[in-house]
């Protein structure tokens, strides 16, 4: 049996989660909105059409905030369509995903939806085919509340107060090929810039996220990003970052549980950006990263390349997960975690059907794998990060060398300790000690356990409990002395309690 070693120090902190950590994201794509969260007619849905049995699983996780309507949807979604009478709102062709959004659920809906839902929204603008000054108006609509004409409109729309949005993307993947009127570094950068300025003008109690580069892979990565900064340092608060992991047959599974590695050299390499932009613009404020999409995401790609165009949500992205997906979900949290000094904001992508722990039919809805980690994290990883250290063996795979076996980190909430662990190795447990000492008036409270012999079993609507958390004994805490034996390839959450 391999060993391994957690070290931490209660007064070594990374910082204070924000908890918008623990985000996720809803898209006008495939079935994510209509018959994920919204269905008429649909036996659980509620008087506004909102799905409750889909309510019921998002209040488990406790999401604190949501991303809409896009993804690549918002570059060219005219935010007027889906406002008022419904019988009035035009069908328009959406370009990003080639169906028909018939805007039934648009903009007044979804805040709505996030007051019921218990979280708070994060409202994205169309850069693409549109710009500084529609992204002025859809904010009057939303947080003026009186003496303007899309104030007025607000009020003639049934809200009388104010939706009071606080945080705003000013568009998504601009540097993408596949995006509505993609950008240069430089055209973004200057209508960015200037669309800032505007709405900072008409509210300036909100928050803005700022476009990065689509991912580390891109061509246009880091002088994206640099540009960008260059020109809006000033008026906004955060850069984006997106990235998604597929599984490669070739490579195995020892090689899909390593790409979190990944994941952290590009958040290191996205704050030394903002850092160096911080520096040659002599601001003393300081940049932070909202990774807005983030996820595992390959199963569905082969399906949705073979389906007809021009159609109402076709389902699109409706990946499958397995319990590998799940250990390597876990990890990416726990990698955002580790850096929860500069990410401050994260969305998972998405919640409901598209690549999402949700999925629903017209007779229910249940939890996907990669539900149990993002719950759990969402729930006991609230608090301040303490800096982790691991000592245990490592291993190579096909792309990456020196992968420690043992991946974890160290929340302190206060009357709560929680240690988050997934063991990547496939064939060998693992003894596991930490020295706790200084939380010796702790007890230990729990000690859950996700983990299945089959890395490729999954949840489905006939069998939704294939792969789910369950409670263990493996654990000890004596004498300040934590002490444990986490099994092969299993995702860990272990809690103790002042």
């Amino acid at each position: 049996m391999k060993k391994g070693r957690i070290i931490i120090d209660r007064e070594f902190q990374v910082a204070q989660t924000d908890p918008r950590i623990y985000g996720s994201f809803i898209e006008h794509l495939g079935r994510a909105v209509y018959e994920g969260i919204y269905q008429p007619g649909n036996p659980y849905a509620d008087e506004n059409g909102f799905r409750r049995d889909t309510l019921d699983l998002i209040r488990e996780i406790d999401v604190p905030v949501v991303r809409y309507p896009g993804g690549n949807f918002v570059s060219n979604y005219n935010w007027e369509d889906g406002v008022g009478p419904k019988e009035l709102r035009p069908k328009r062709l959406d370009l990003a995903w080639k169906t028909i959004e018939p805007n039934e659920f648009g903009l007044d809906e979804f805040v709505d939806w996030c007051r019921i839902a218990g979280t708070e929204p994060m409202m994205a603008v169309n850069l693409g085919t549109r710009g500084a000054e529609q992204a002025r108006d859809i904010l009057e609509y939303c947080n003026i509340e009186k003496n303007s004409k899309f104030a007025h409109m607000h009020r003639a729309n049934g809200h009388e107060k104010p939706h009071d949005i606080k945080l705003w993307c000013l568009g998504n993947e601009m540097d993408g090929v596949w995006q509505t009127c993609a950008k240069t570094p430089m055209e973004y950068a200057r209508l960015a810039e200037e669309t800032a300025k505007m709405m900072r003008v008409v509210d300036p109690s909100i928050e803005l996220v700022a476009c990065g580069s689509c991912g580390i892979n891109q061509p246009t990565f880091g002088v994206w990003d640099a540009t960008v900064l260059e020109r809006c340092y000033r008026y906004v608060n955060y850069l984006s970052m997106h990235m998604y992991f597929a599984y490669d047959k070739a490579a195995g599974p020892a090689d899909f549980l390593a790409n979190t590695l990944k994941m952290d050299e590009f958040i290191q390499s996205v704050v030394a950006i903002c850092d160096y932009v911080k520096a040659i613009t002599r601001s003393k404020k300081e940049m932070y990263i909202s990774f807005d999409e983030w996820n595992v995401w390959y199963h569905s790609k082969e399906a949705d390349a073979k389906r007809e165009p021009w159609c109402f949500y076709p389902p699109l992205l409706e990946d499958v997960y397995n319990f590998m997906d799940a250990l390597t979900v876990g990890s990416m949290l726990i990698t955002l975690l580790k850096h929860a000094d500069r990410v401050k904001i994260a969305c998972l992508a998405q919640l409901v059907n598209v690549i999402a722990p949700i999925m629903t039919s017209d007779t229910g809805a249940w939890r996907q794998t990669i539900f149990y980690p993002y719950m759990h994290a969402s729930r006991y990883g609230r608090g301040t990060v303490l800096q982790t250290k691991v000592d245990c063996d490592k291993y190579d795979s096909r792309n990456f060398t020196d992968v420690p076996y043992l991946d974890s980190v160290v929340v302190d909430g206060g009357d709560q300790l929680t240690i988050f662990a997934v063991n990547r190795d496939l064939e060998e447990d693992m003894e596991l000690t930490c020295d706790l000492r200084q939380y010796k008036d702790y007890r230990l409270a729990k000690h859950l356990v996700m983990t299945c012999d089959d890395l490729f079993a999954v949840n489905t609507e006939a069998d939704p409990n294939r792969v789910v958390p369950t409670t263990t004994n493996a654990s000890k805490f004596e004498d300040g002395v934590f002490t444990s034996v986490i099994g092969k390839h299993s995702w860990n959450v272990i809690v103790l309690e002042k």
